[in-house]
């Protein structure tokens, strides 16, 4: 007798092959039942990333996932992210690139993120580039609702600033997150789906694109905890369009101090032409870059 219930790789094919409206409700609904079926084991609990009842100097990672958790740092506090990830894709060709993430406080609600990569081909004639720029504000709408649990939205920007043509998508990008946190007992899960629309004419980069994610962070022992993620990027459409892409992120994290974390590990594809790849990095919460009448004590 064949199971009624859907095998993982028929989910995943079922969520990379769909149009993007469907990609966006599958993922949503999904999203929503898994944290009503989770919210169900026990009450709520005060969300540990809220920042108007946490202390500001504690370190608030979004490192090494791909998702974001919809905390938000402190007004007027700075935190910085970044690592390193080398890649080796399906053809063979490795590549190295240094992911950064300045997050600054903006209310007791909003934060502004602004990303840039540092990207390096390791074959011959290596060279450093600079990569496109992205702005963008993360607002939490809610704490701790019964089934959204910590919800947030992330609208951003990217400008065509890269150093070099390779390193950069020479368009201009708007893109919406939409994020739902739950802190589950002692693990932290993060669900993320979004949606980039790309100006341009298709050529160099698809006009459209999408992501999904499903993170989970737990302790080991004191300051050692872990890490585990399934991602993806459904496929696109156009002159450049590709299948669709999904994968395994693990490893461990470390907290030397309340201000500061590492992490490390791997990431291997599940589905699609996903490079395999190896990263560390930390998250360093910087302080109080304002006036004492601006920061939160």
């Amino acid at each position: 007798m064949c199971s009624a219930r859907p095998a993982l790789r028929d989910i995943v094919y079922i969520i990379m092959n769909a149009n993007s409206f469907l990609r966006v409700s599958v993922i949503g609904l999904v999203a929503l039942a898994t944290s009503s079926m989770l919210g169900a084991q026990g009450p709520a609990t005060q969300s540990t990333r809220d920042s108007t009842a946490r202390d500001p100097n504690s370190v608030q990672p979004e490192r090494p996932t791909v998702a974001t958790h919809a905390g938000t740092v402190a007004r007027g506090w700075f935190e910085l992210e970044e690592g390193g990830e080398w890649d080796k894709a399906a053809d063979g060709r490795r590549s190295f690139f240094v992911p950064m993430n300045l997050k600054i406080g903006l209310a007791s609600r909003a934060q502004l993120n602004v990303l840039v990569n540092l990207v390096t081909d390791t074959g011959p004639g290596t060279s450093v580039a600079v990569s496109d720029f992205t702005f963008g504000i993360k607002y939490r709408l809610v704490d701790d609702a019964p089934i959204l649990g910590d919800l947030a939205i992330l609208p951003a920007i990217k400008l065509p600033w890269a150093s070099t043509l390779s390193a950069g998508t020479g368009t201009t990008d708007f893109s919406l997150l939409l994020v739902s946190s739950h802190q589950l007992g002692p693990v932290a899960m993060d669900l993320n789906a979004g949606q980039t629309w790309r100006g341009g004419d298709g050529t160099r980069a698809p006009k459209m694109a999408s992501l999904w994610t499903a993170s989970f962070g737990f302790p080991i022992d004191g300051p050692l905890g872990a890490v585990a993620e399934v991602f993806g990027y459904p496929r696109t459409t156009g002159p450049v369009g590709a299948k669709g892409t999904a994968a395994l992120l693990v490893g461990p994290t470390y907290l030397v101090r309340e201000w500061l974390a590492l992490d490390t590990g791997i990431i291997v594809p599940i589905a699609g032409e996903q490079a395999h790849a190896i990263y560390l990095g930390f998250v360093w919460n910087m302080g109080c870059g304002a006036t004492r009448s601006i920061c939160r004590e």
